[in-house]
């Protein structure tokens, strides 16, 4: 005796059951994406918070390292945007998954806007008159303080999911379990070039910095 209702037809529930798997991995795929995002930023910001301990004699790698986290911080941005509005729109699978932790979810906005004010800053310091620096330093500063602070509550809390997710695209015995692990494992070695060619691009503009003796952070 069949178990489904008189009204659906097998073929149907196959169909949706089969659109319930690839809705369920997509928002697999999206965690893994930026769990690897964020693994390679904690890499990266641990080598720029290196430098800032001794900016004055650091100021070429922390510009380089600097312009190399843009284009991965903005695809991390991007995933887990995603994940924001999919679950705010009600889509059945990120419903399923569930919100972040509620501390988590009310930081998540502070640190995007304390992230973009750190590197708009940052930029702006390297292209901006030099009637605009001092204004530009105080809220370069400012902002590092404070998105330090915030930053530190948000991995913490993201610690155990990044540890838990970001290899999973790169160990082949859970490579196959998603499909699209190489089209991630792409985006994310095409955000570190794009990284790389603007850090080499951007990098000349230190040196009116050295020349004067100025810096970012001391």
């Amino acid at each position: 005796m069949s178990n489904f209702p008189p009204d659906v037809h097998p073929d149907q529930e196959v169909t949706k059951s089969r659109a319930g798997r690839r809705a369920d991995g997509g928002v697999e795929g999206n965690a893994r994406l930026t769990g690897s995002l964020a693994a390679v930023l904690l890499v990266l910001l641990a080598a720029e918070g290196v430098t800032v301990l001794q900016v004055r004699a650091l100021l070429t790698p922390h510009v380089f390292i600097g312009m190399l986290l843009v284009p991965p911080v903005l695809l991390k941005m991007g995933s887990t945007g995603w994940r924001f509005v999919r679950y705010y729109v009600g889509a059945p699978a990120y419903r399923r998954k569930g919100p972040p932790p509620a501390l988590l979810r009310l930081l998540g906005p502070v640190v995007v806007a304390l992230t973009v004010a750190v590197f708009a800053t940052g930029i702006a310091l390297l292209f901006a008159p030099g009637g605009w620096r001092s204004q530009l330093l105080l809220l370069h500063k400012a902002s590092f303080v404070v998105w330090l602070v915030v930053m530190a509550v948000h991995v913490l809390g993201h610690l155990v999911d990044t540890a838990r997710l970001a290899p999973r695209d790169w160990v082949r015995r859970t490579r196959g379990q998603v499909k699209g692990a190489g089209l991630r494992q792409w985006a994310v070695a095409s955000s570190m070039a794009v990284g790389l060619v603007l850090a080499v691009l951007v990098v000349p503009r230190v040196g009116p910095w050295l020349f004067t003796g100025q810096t970012g952070h001391q």
